[in-house]
């Protein structure tokens, strides 16, 4: 279906691809992945013919059609939401194009009326009586009402334009589909209205993304950027992950005889396929894990922070009680009376339709802003630490070495102790000196990081963690939390992250609150609490 041959890419001496040869087979679906800077997006541009390799070729086989996810909010300004999307099957666009100007002709020949027969037999074939309604349908899908499909795309916001182009991608049934971090802005319906509809897919699906649960969900193969080249496996993110950690292992573990090796390789996979047999993605094009042989599973090169955080004392029995916390913004309601208590062992996700809302509570409870009512009472034995959403003023001050930046946040001074902490989120040798200005944002998130393990705090307040952070990091932030014995109250966007930390969930709207002691994916599959959601919005 689609092929790649010695493809090579190279940007003075750093080299990103080299003799690239992948193919990618039709009724599949490929998680592009790769550490920060392997060139997931490059590879991507390569193959849909916006970068031309250095060297090698790119194949689609004759007569199959191509779809891209637009990165470009501002390209179709000035078309109405509905044409924006039609335009997504460049070749039934241009035939709709040129019908209507024959049609619109005065002088209407009998050229033109064959050439109109022509093109009718051609828009009929490609199903075109129906391509309106069809991209009416998929806009109402991704939740962009009927009443703005008529709009200049200019006329809606950025979120909204993103589900646009996410819809004028996914129209005509392409025969490649090549998806870019297709979930950023899209709210937890419409991820998993876009899992759906990729489940149901049937034609080639090509994913770069940081959400873990998006990948495991609708993958049937990871293609891995490692060592210049790409190499495919069968099976979806979780499977990939676990299985090159214990393939990386094994090759540490020398004593290890190989029969019992491949004994333990068989029976991780026989496990995994049992899992995934149950899951929601257990379609006919997704049982191929029974097919895996074991010599696939090779370690990665790949390497993750080591994060690590503990607590310099337990809580004691008072930690946090909020009563009646009320918080307005310009005039909108984003926290309405909001009372809650928090106990030892619990992780709670805070969550709201609206982000502000979020942000907003963990300022009040850093003692950023002032609330407009209410009360906020913290135990003695509690030391909170602190990761916003917006970190900029850790960094807007006099540049520092790296080393010294994260040295003003620690009471040792000693430059090893330090270096150990820069350390342990990949920042070594000269990387320590490197001033806190030209941080990159997953850079920035991570010297926070290295921040919050210094404090050895017993409660965690993290807003949205995992922005700019690569799959790695996120994942080790992960485990992280999982394992952390303290407190943590956190808000993600990152399904996996919720539903694995989270044991309690509390969601904020300007109608009022929920509180339940639930883990994620219950709280939002409980069909009881499904129009009490609805209300909190309904003001």
């Amino acid at each position: 279906m689609l092929s790649t041959q010695n493809v090579s890419l190279q940007y003075g001496k750093r080299v990103l691809f080299d003799e690239v040869n992948v193919t990618f087979k039709s009724g599949n679906c490929y998680g592009i992945i790769g550490a920060n800077g392997a060139g997931k997006s490059t590879f991507l541009k390569i193959l849909s013919g916006a970068l031309e390799p250095n060297k090698g070729s790119v194949h689609l086989e004759n007569g199959k059609r191509m779809a891209v996810l637009k990165q470009d909010h501002f390209a179709y300004d000035e078309v109405t939401v509905l044409h924006t999307v039609l335009m997504g099957h460049q070749q039934l666009w241009q035939i709709m194009q040129e019908k209507d100007a024959i049609y619109m002709k005065e002088d209407f020949t009998d050229e033109d009326g064959m050439r109109a027969s022509e093109l009718e037999e051609a828009f009929a074939e490609m199903d075109g009586w129906n391509a309106e309604s069809s991209a009416a349908s998929l806009l109402s899908g991704i939740g962009i009402p009927e009443s703005d499909h008529y709009k200049l795309l200019k006329e809606l916001d950025s979120n909204q334009k993103v589900r646009v182009l996410l819809a004028q991608a996914l129209f005509g049934n392409p025969d490649v589909l090549i998806l870019d971090e297709p979930t950023n802005d899209l709210d937890l319906h419409t991820i998993h209205w876009l899992e759906d509809f990729l489940l149901d897919f049937q034609n080639t699906v090509l994913i770069v993304s940081h959400d873990r649960h998006f990948l495991d969900t609708v993958c049937t193969h990871i293609a891995d950027i490692d060592f210049r080249k790409i190499n495919i496996y069968t099976g979806n993110y979780t499977f990939w992950y676990e299985s090159s950690q214990l393939a990386l292992r094994q090759k540490l573990n020398a004593n290890k005889k190989a029969e019992e090796k491949i004994k333990e390789l068989q029976a991780f996979i026989d496990r995994f396929s049992a899992n995934a047999s149950k899951s929601k993605q257990a379609t006919a094009r997704k049982k191929m894990l029974d097919k895996i042989n074991v010599e696939e599973i090779v370690p990665s090169s790949r390497k993750y922070p080591g994060i690590i955080f503990k607590q310099a004392r337990d809580a004691g029995k008072e930690i946090l009680a909020v009563n009646g916390l009320s918080y307005s913004q310009n005039g909108v309601q984003l926290i309405n009376k909001l009372s809650f208590t928090v106990n030892h062992d619990d992780k709670i996700t805070f969550i709201s339709k609206n982000s502000l809302a979020t942000t907003a509570l963990y300022q009040i409870l850093a003692g950023e802003i002032q609330p407009d009512g209410g009360t906020i009472e913290w135990g003695q034995t509690i030391t909170p630490s602190y990761l916003p959403n917006d970190n900029e003023t850790y960094f807007s001050n006099e540049p520092l070495p790296l080393i010294d930046w994260l040295r003003q946040f620690s009471k040792e001074k000693d430059e090893t102790y330090i270096r150990g902490f820069l350390g342990k989120m990949l920042f070594s040798g000269e990387e320590t000196l490197k001033l806190s200005n030209v941080l990159s944002g997953g850079e920035k998130v991570r010297c926070m990081l290295s921040r919050m393990m210094l404090t050895e705090a017993n409660i965690l307040m993290l807003d949205e963690p995992t922005n700019h952070l690569d799959l790695e990091t996120i994942t080790a932030l992960n485990n992280a939390m999982v394992n952390f014995p303290g407190i943590i109250l956190f808000t993600s966007r990152d399904h996996m992250f919720t539903q694995t930390v989270a044991n309690r969930v509390i969601e904020l709207g300007p109608g009022g609150n929920i509180d339940k002691l639930k883990s994620f994916d219950d709280y939002m599959e409980d069909k009881e609490l499904a129009t009490h959601r609805q209300a909190l919005y309904n003001v």
